[in-house]
């Protein structure tokens, strides 16, 4: 007994070690690969100076309504991630790409993030860009709730809103924001080991990107994922929520696409889209049987619903 207990010991320190070894090789990689990468860091927009800090803003294409693009919590780059759908809609419409602090190529800061702050830089990297409203609002997950909250606050800025998979104040109701905090930090903790590599891999990105784009993406990935600035906005999240439910609901037009709701972790993820769109006199939910970026994976599905939308507003 002790001959075996003696054997897996010293075979679960050489597991330990070559793990070890593992870990650090990744790293070492995972800094090389860093420094390769820098030429491939410019911006793909417009840098803008908002609050002495760097925003970039991206648009293309032409029309007489403008999309607005605002990711999810987390997306690396949102230029990118997005490209999949407005790409199939710059032929007919301005597409424009916020990239908040903490995304893509704008900054990294410290500074408070709460959704008043992140929507009132958001309006001003907009007007220092010359682009103006009213605008369409196409929010990915959790910029559901900026984009009611511009509703409520600006409506003469907002003509429509189309969620992408959109973030809802009772899908909340019961999170548990405290429990996820470990998880952001253990994300924090493989980024700064290299392991986000094998996050950003050439399949896991959207297949519709060329090759240089998925280098580019996975250089930014692997230099911003789960940065400070990404993690203070997801605990503004409850607050936000608070703000929306004193106001009533912007009652404009909706189109609101929804995935399965298995990848968001939120069991009422679906529900909560129906219900929102109960209260409204004209909004409609698209259900997608795909996960939760549903803009890389139902393009051409949401790009055809999203045309025939914008055209019955106009009607």
């Amino acid at each position: 007994m002790k001959r075996v207990l003696k054997h897996l010991g010293k075979s679960l320190l050489a597991l330990f070690l070559l793990l070890i070894v593992f870990l650090f090789a990744v790293f070492l990689y995972n800094k090389i690969m860093v420094k390769k990468e820098e030429p491939l860091l410019n911006p793909l927009g417009q840098i803008i100076e908002v609050d002495n800090h760097a925003m970039s803003i991206y648009t293309e294409g032409s029309g007489e309504k403008t999309l607005v693009f605002l990711s999810g919590s987390g997306t690396a780059s949102p230029i990118l991630d997005f490209k999949s759908l407005y790409s199939l809609l710059s032929d007919s419409y301005r597409i424009v790409v916020i990239e908040k602090f903490g995304y893509g190529f704008s900054d990294i800061i410290e500074e408070e993030r709460s959704f008043a702050t992140i929507l009132r830089q958001d309006r001003e990297a907009l007007a220092k860009a010359g682009i103006t409203g009213p605008y369409i609002l196409c929010p990915h997950s959790m910029s559901g709730l900026e984009a009611i909250l511009w509703a409520q606050a600006y409506p003469d800025e907002v003509e429509a809103i189309v969620g992408l998979d959109m973030s809802l104040p009772r899908a909340y109701d019961h999170f548990n924001f405290d429990g996820i905090v470990p998880l952001q930090k253990l994300a924090v903790f493989a980024r700064d080991l290299g392991l986000a590599r094998f996050y950003y891999s050439d399949a896991a990105l959207p297949q519709t990107l060329s090759k240089e784009e998925k280098a580019i993406y996975r250089a930014i990935g692997c230099r911003i994922a789960m940065n400070e600035t990404v993690l203070n906005e997801g605990q503004a999240i409850p607050e936000a929520c608070k703000a929306i439910d004193r106001a009533p609901k912007p009652d404009i037009p909706m189109l609101l696409f929804v995935s399965d709701g298995k990848e968001t972790g939120i069991d009422n993820w679906i529900d909560a889209q129906k219900e929102y769109a109960s209260g409204l006199s004209d909004a409609k939910v698209i259900e997608l049987n795909c996960g939760h970026y549903i803009h890389t994976f139902k393009q051409e599905q949401i790009s055809k619903e999203l045309k025939q939308f914008l055209e019955s507003l106009n009607q």
